[in-house]
């Protein structure tokens, strides 16, 4: 048996050989060294494939490197050493050599311990590698899904400059930085999922179905809203020619060789075989497809999570009459599911799985997919444990700056700077406006557009309202106030910008207009016998007893006779004027009368003859015969 099961293996190696010259990308971040300062720079570390890393954000730590259990193979408590901070202090990053154990014992241990993150040093010159999970079943620990801390690996020459730093007694503080670990090009990020339908290969499927569970209603409400899009992917191998009639291919494969899976079991004596395995993913991707024709991709999520619910391998559920089932009562087409499966034993290609070949191969910075499960978001591979937080956490990094919807600036995945001193940016606290807008990857200071009004300015000292309507938001930053049941204020909506104090004040019209007094200025009032008094924005004008003002011409007259324009000389003009007026309108009436009967008199010519016309005969004499 155990040779059947190392054959088969020999097979996949080769028909993977034959696939693709694989090309394993080793996915970074950025380790930038703040002190001391002859290692300060900023050099490359490679992501674990395990725990959380921050994706989108940063940590600050202060290295140590213990004396004892150097390459956390054990406990720390056995050594009494702890890694979590002093009141005040900064996280901890421990130092730990690689090998004698798995990588992530060492990060279980250290994380137990208090550590903030582990950096692992290499213990050879070599290019980085990616600290990966232990792939033996018997050795999957259950701490693994529990691992929660970043990780890193530097190179042997990294290391050994921290240590001799340390040694030297020199405080080395580093800077973990994941922001540019994934693309983030736009508002909408794509991301794919490379899975399995198999439910009986251990640790590793078991938190396949469990992601898929928790993760569904996160990336239905994403993929619905448009702010994602979602394809899943399944691996198949060929079986090399000279092995096609064998007995292993002919149990793992479909389509005569060409697209195989392991034996779920590892054991060809029992249970399904791989290539029932490969017709359920081929199902999958199937449904997948019909369902995005429908314009509802998202329920791929329904539809994988259900199967793996109501068909497990366990109760010799895993059969096309279960899977059927769960698609008719998610309201699919079975038939066009079925065309699109295609006839697994017929000796030519599937355009379906023939393209998820195509698709394993990497292409630009992605590398080729080997690994289940993998994540890919905007063309990278996702590193770290498959969690919906940490998924979630990685895939709201791929979004441009102020684009990511709310899910992804909701408290337990992200802090949001702006809730402190407003993030150093620009604010107005009487009306609750601030230019302080948090992203995934932290604060921006932008000027805000309130109430369709926009702010301009440069977000950190000042922000302005413009455009037209600004002064229906905080009165465009402007100057106003109420005194009396009056309000002058120093904003105009004919302006789209700036502020001027209203006339009868003076001032910048931001923070001060001040009134103006006319009077005792001399800018009102001005006449040997006017009286003047200010008011708040204005004045009042007024004349001594007996006189009446009239401002138009900046005087005062007399009320009875006057002294230069008295009120007979009014009266005359007013005569003189209805004279003019009554006259004008007794000669336009006259004439308009002449003109009038003229018109009707040479009408009425035409048509009868009138007194003073000569008759004119109408006989005209016959000449005789």
């Amino acid at each position: 048996m155990k040779d059947e099961k190392f054959g088969f293996l020999v097979l996949l190696c080769i028909s993977l050989f034959n696939l693709c010259v694989c090309r394993f990308v080793v996915e970074k971040n950025n380790l930038k060294v703040t002190s001391p300062k002859s290692l300060r720079d900023v050099y490359e570390c490679a992501i674990g494939n395990f725990g959380v890393p921050q994706y989108g954000g940063t940590m600050v730590g202060t290295v140590i490197y213990p004396k004892s259990n150097r390459k956390a193979c054990n406990s720390f408590s056995g050594f009494d050493v702890s890694f979590k901070p002093n009141a005040g202090g900064m996280p901890i990053f421990v130092l730990v050599d690689r090998g004698e154990c798995y990588f992530t014992l060492k990060a279980w241990n250290a994380q137990n311990a208090g550590a903030a993150a582990i950096v692992v040093v290499d213990d050879k010159i070599e290019p980085l590698i990616t600290m990966d999970v232990p792939e033996e079943e018997d050795s999957q620990p259950d701490y693994l899904r529990n691992i929660t801390i970043p990780s890193a690996l530097i190179s042997q020459a990294l290391g050994e400059n921290i240590k001799n730093a340390l040694s030297n007694r020199e405080m080395v503080n580093i800077n973990l930085d994941w922001r540019e670990s994934l693309p983030h090009p736009d508002d909408r990020v794509e991301y794919e999922f490379w899975t399995n339908s198999n439910d009986e290969c251990g640790p590793k499927c078991d938190s396949q179905i469990e992601f898929v569970k928790n993760f569904k209603g996160v990336a239905q409400l994403l993929e619905h809203r448009g702010y994602t899009q979602f394809t899943p992917h399944y691996i198949t191998w060929y079986c090399p020619e000279a092995f096609i009639t064998s007995k292993q291919c002919q149990s793992q494969c479909i389509n005569r060789g060409r697209y195989c899976a392991p034996d779920p079991e590892q054991d060809f004596s029992r249970g399904y075989d791989g290539k029932d395995v490969v017709v359920q993913n081929l199902r999958q991707i199937c449904f997948f497809k019909v369902a995005n024709e429908s314009g509802k991709p998202w329920i791929w999520w329904d539809y994988v999570s259900d199967f793996a619910i109501r068909c497990p391998m366990k109760e010799k559920k895993y059969t096309k009459e279960c899977a059927d089932q769960v698609i008719l009562s998610l309201g699919l087409d079975l038939r066009k599911i079925d065309r699109c499966i295609g006839d697994s034993d017929a000796d030519e290609e599937n355009p379906v799985l023939k393209s998820e070949q195509e698709a394993q191969i990497g292409k630009g910075p992605r590398g080729d997919v080997t690994i289940l499960p993998t994540l890919l978001i905007n063309n990278r591979q996702y590193r770290g444990k498959l969690d919906k937080g940490a998924v979630l956490k990685a895939i709201c990094s791929g979004f441009e700056e102020t684009t990511e919807p709310s899910l992804c600036l909701t408290e337990d995945i992200e802090t949001n700077e702006c809730l402190e001193n407003n993030g150093g940016c620009w604010e107005d606290k009487a009306v609750n406006i601030t230019a302080c807008r948090d992203t995934f990857r932290g604060r921006v200071c932008e000027c805000p557009t309130v109430q369709g009004v926009k702010f301009v300015g440069d977000g950190y000292t000042h922000c302005q309202a413009s455009g037209y309507m600004r002064c229906k938001v905080n009165n465009g930053g402007c100057w106003n106030e109420t005194r009396g049941g009056r309000t002058f204020s120093a904003c105009t909506d004919e302006h789209t910008k700036g502020c001027k104090c209203p006339p009868g004040f003076r001032g910048d019209g931001v923070h001060i207009c001040e009134d103006v007094d006319e009077c005792k200025e001399g800018l009102a009032c001005r006449c040997p016998q006017c009286k003047c008094k200010n008011t708040w924005g204005g004045y009042q004008c007024g004349c001594a007893e007996g006189l009446l003002y009239m401002q138009e011409h900046d005087t005062c007259i007399n009320k009875v006779g006057g002294t230069g324009f008295g009120w007979g000389i009014v009266w005359a003009i007013i005569l003189v004027l209805t004279t003019a007026g009554v006259g004008g309108y007794t000669v336009y009436k006259y004439r308009i009368r002449r003109y009038m009967d003229s018109e009707i008199r040479a009408i009425m010519a035409q048509y009868m003859p009138l007194d003073n016309q000569v008759e004119i005969s109408s006989h005209v004499a016959r000449p005789n015969a």
